[in-house]
């Protein structure tokens, strides 16, 4: 990857009257990552990106876009593809004609059959927009983005509302857009696809980073977890167990590979069947729980 961010936020501050919604925020995203940004309520996930991209005015701090100011429409919006959570099509126009407008507006070059094709909205070429169902308005919204291979990519909650080969048909897009070199920017409410796809992760929290890094630096300071269900019968535990409303009971371990083979031996010795059994490292959505309790 190359030393110069595509994009690098530096001291960032957004106010609206006594709010502080971003304080002294910093970052940055390199080339060919897919960076996540994600965030609990209110965080201010949506001010940071608007910033980004160029559609708000920082109270102070610099944000750079390949180098340049984002309000710099002329210089960076060629560049970069944004698929926002709602979209602003004319209910009035076409598929075919919304992605046109949009790839001219962008400066990009590219066909619309064939951004169309990536995403399967070939058949309703000639449907109004107004026709579309939700997850084919999200489906537009993507073709959108990517009309010409941007170099930056936006995609904030792509796949809300999309069934499942809608999905991996999408996310087959992003990775043939990283393959060709793109920048991808994730923000989501399916944590697990965080989790599976990206190289690092912002989490804010009150208007900076709780925390940042890759998925395991991120989970690594929270323990995994084994749970089971045991009959009535079985003999002590050999590992400190909670017991859980359910009955079920929970193991918290920094050493889940040597945790779980002590406790399959002692129910293999002991012949207890462990019903149930799930083990586990922490997943993303255990730090986002976690936050609270800091």
């Amino acid at each position: 990857m190359s030393s110069t961010p595509v994009i690098d936020v530096e001291r960032l501050n957004l106010k609206y009257g006594d709010f502080h919604a971003v304080k002294d925020l910093s970052f940055q995203v390199h080339p060919g990552e897919l960076y996540a940004l994600l965030g609990t309520n209110g965080a201010g996930k949506t001010s940071t990106l608007e910033t980004i991209e160029g559609h708000r005015v920082a109270t102070s701090g610099t944000v750079r876009v390949f180098g340049q100011s984002p309000r710099d429409r002329r210089a960076v919006r060629p560049r970069m593809g944004i698929m926002l959570q709602e979209s602003g099509f004319s209910p009035d126009l076409t598929v075919k004609e919304s992605v046109r407008l949009i790839g001219t507006l962008a400066q990009r070059t590219d066909t619309v059959e064939r951004v169309l094709a990536i995403i399967d909205l070939t058949r309703k070429a000639g449907t109004k927009v107004s026709q579309l169902s939700g997850g084919e308005k999200r489906r537009l919204d993507f073709a959108t983005a990517v009309y010409g291979t941007p170099e930056l990519v936006f995609l904030d909650e792509p796949t809300t509302g999309l069934d499942i080969q809608s999905r991996d048909a999408l996310w087959d897009a992003v990775d043939k857009l990283r393959e060709d070199g793109s920048t991808i920017v994730l923000t989501t409410h399916y944590l697990e696809e965080a989790q599976q796809r990206a190289d690092r992760i912002g989490l804010m929290h009150q208007g900076t980073f709780h925390k940042e890094g890759t998925v395991a630096e991120l989970t690594q300071t929270l323990p995994a977890v084994i749970s089971f269900d045991l009959p009535a019968s079985a003999p002590a535990l050999p590992l400190q167990a909670m017991r859980e409303t359910d009955g079920k009971f929970l193991v918290e371990t920094h050493h889940l590979q040597k945790d779980l083979y002590t406790l399959l031996g002692w129910a293999q010795n002991n012949a207890v069947e462990l019903r149930g059994l799930n083990a586990g490292p922490t997943r993303l959505d255990d730090v986002f729980r976690s936050i609270g309790s800091e």
